[in-house]
């Protein structure tokens, strides 16, 4: 079925689209977005996965698979080597399609399954960055300065764009 539908070119475009569009926001809002006080970080690119998932229905569309090359394109575009991107975005993937079994994908329950999933995010990036000495700010201070606001910036990117998207998953399909 999915090689019928339209989500066979426009799932790609839309994630690669979301992800410029992530550093676009980044770029042009920069001064509002990464202060010393607070640092918020927009990931569009987890949006569109998770949107993916909890808009699937009967598609079986290779989520996972696109998830590791917008992760690798993530990484070199972003910072120029391989980084943990190419491993977060699929492991993403997975824990949505987990959680989808056990929670009826709906606005609400979308909503909680996005905000575990870029905790998930933000936690790996920053536990790696601390591995390998990118980073020395403390845990506490991370979950101040980086995962609250960025939590709140993506939770109400969230909302405003669930509906938009569900709209553009359903007249791809």
């Amino acid at each position: 079925m999915y090689r019928l539908s339209k989500l066979r070119f426009g799932f790609p475009i839309g994630l690669f689209l979301m992800l410029f569009l992530d550093g676009s926001i980044s770029q042009v809002f920069s001064t509002h977005l990464f202060r010393t006080s607070a640092t918020m970080v927009s990931h569009l690119v987890v949006l569109w996965l998770v949107c993916a998932v909890l808009f699937e229905d009967r598609f079986d569309i290779p989520v996972a698979r696109w998830a590791a090359v917008a992760g690798a394109v993530f990484d070199l575009y972003y910072t120029g080597i391989f980084g943990i991107e190419i491993f977060i975005f699929p492991l993403v993937v997975y824990l949505t399609r987990v959680l989808v079994n056990y929670i009826s994908p709906n606005f609400l329950s979308g909503l909680l399954i996005y905000f575990i999933d870029i905790t998930l995010v933000e936690a790996l990036s920053y536990l790696a960055s601390r591995m390998v000495h990118l980073t020395s700010m403390a845990g506490s201070a991370f979950l101040v300065t980086t995962l609250g606001p960025t939590l709140a910036l993506n939770l109400a990117l969230f909302v405003v764009l669930y509906f938009p998207i569900r709209g553009v998953y359903n007249w791809l399909k």
